[in-house]
């Protein structure tokens, strides 16, 4: 078990930025062969489990941390959050606002799959003060959605996005993946054009990844599935980039797009690594540096929020090196890079004082532009920003 440390009940470091606070809600209709997130296939997702996440948001909201902040967001993500009632999830939404401090016309987003959302349960979310919706779509193609494994089809994800339209959600995100099995540049160009004619105000668009020990990776060592060629999963997001800029999406993050003023504040507090608390099974926090994870099987979890004791896994509070080399990396994800006086501020560190040669280095292959002020990926840099962001860990 581990204990919460002395600073979590002290006075806050200065100088920080409003949180964010998140809920993991880990269930889903079925599991998607490519997700490594911590999700389970359930049809019935348990009551016991909302009323373990209700015991977590009560017991934080009574810490000096978090009562000496005012939070500037709620993400309910998962899993499917919506796999609840909208009058649950509407409930869990009011306890939140009710038990923390929110600064004024906080974010409040949750995620949904097309297929587990209605229109009674949507307006209960907006109702209760949700104002942003995110829809794991992924395609526009029941021949690709299939091949995924996803449990939607192309109809209700149309359908599940008018329905959103219809109980007043202003602020609807997409998530979108190129790069899919048996995917063609031709088909990744119709699910943008058919994700743009509903005219959302925000895109993610994201390449798959393999990640180890989800079926994707065991059929593709077994070469069951294929994946496109590089090149052509260049030319996707190429695409990505000069049709969504022709929308009026400006991209603002590796994979994010948004019209103006609706980039995702959650997100972006997640990319300058500020401070979060997560709440739920497998949920991870980090609070002025002190970084822990909940227990992450959603039963064993909620047994312990119901016997009274804290279902953390793991905790460590990181070096101030770490912080500082963390908050380059996901800085840089964003167009806008980082700041150095931001990061002087924080840590008393700048990347050119801290990386020297190898910043350099990389600004001569034309990888990072340094300027007054700022560290940011280039246009050359962007197609390759893993590699980058590898070198500067």
């Amino acid at each position: 078990m581990v204990v919460e440390p002395d600073f979590l009940v002290i006075d806050p470091v200065s100088g920080e930025e409003p949180p964010g606070l998140y809920l993991h809600i880990p269930f889903c209709k079925s599991r998607c062969a490519y997700c490594s997130f911590n999700s389970y296939a359930c049809q019935s997702p348990p009551a016991a489990y909302l009323a373990a996440l209700a015991g977590q948001i009560r017991h934080w909201a009574g810490q000096q941390w978090c009562r000496e902040r005012r939070f500037a967001s709620l993400f309910i993500g998962g899993g499917t959050p919506t796999i609840y009632g909208g009058g649950e999830l509407a409930a869990l939404v009011g306890l939140c606002l009710k038990s923390f401090n929110f600064g004024e016309d906080p974010e409040i987003t949750v995620e949904a799959n097309p297929n587990t959302v209605s229109l009674t349960g949507l307006i209960a979310l907006r109702r209760a003060g949700v104002n942003r919706l995110s829809l794991g779509v992924q395609a526009f193609s029941d021949r690709l959605l299939a091949g995924l494994g996803r449990s939607h089809t192309n109809a209700e994800a149309s359908a599940a996005i008018e329905v959103a339209r219809r109980a007043g959600f202003a602020n609807l995100n997409l998530d979108l993946m190129y790069g899919l099995p048996g995917q063609r540049l031709v088909d990744w160009q119709e699910s943008l054009a058919r994700a743009l004619a509903h005219k959302p105000e925000h895109l993610a668009c994201y390449e798959l990844t393999i990640e180890e020990g989800t079926p994707f990776a065991r059929l593709v060592e077994r070469g069951e599935i294929s994946l496109p060629h590089e090149e052509e999963a260049l030319s996707m997001a190429e695409l990505t980039h000069e049709l969504l800029g022709r929308a009026g999406l400006q991209r603002y993050e590796i994979s994010n797009y948004a019209g103006p003023g609706r980039e995702c504040r959650h997100n972006l507090n997640y990319w300058r690594n500020g401070s979060y608390l997560g709440l739920g099974a497998g949920a991870v926090s980090c609070l002025s540096g002190f970084r822990f994870g909940t227990v992450a099987e959603p039963e064993p979890f909620a047994g312990l929020v119901q016997k009274g004791e804290l279902p953390l896994a793991e905790g460590e509070c990181l070096p101030l090196a770490a912080r500082f080399r963390e908050s380059v990396v996901m800085g840089l994800r964003l167009l806008e890079g980082v700041s150095f006086s931001r990061l002087q501020r924080q840590f008393g560190l700048t990347p050119v004082g801290y990386y020297g040669k190898m910043l350099e280095d990389l600004r001569r292959q034309g990888l990072v532009e340094i300027g007054h002020d700022s560290l940011r990926l280039t246009e050359n840099g962007l197609p390759v920003a893993n590699q980058v962001l590898a070198r500067l860990v």
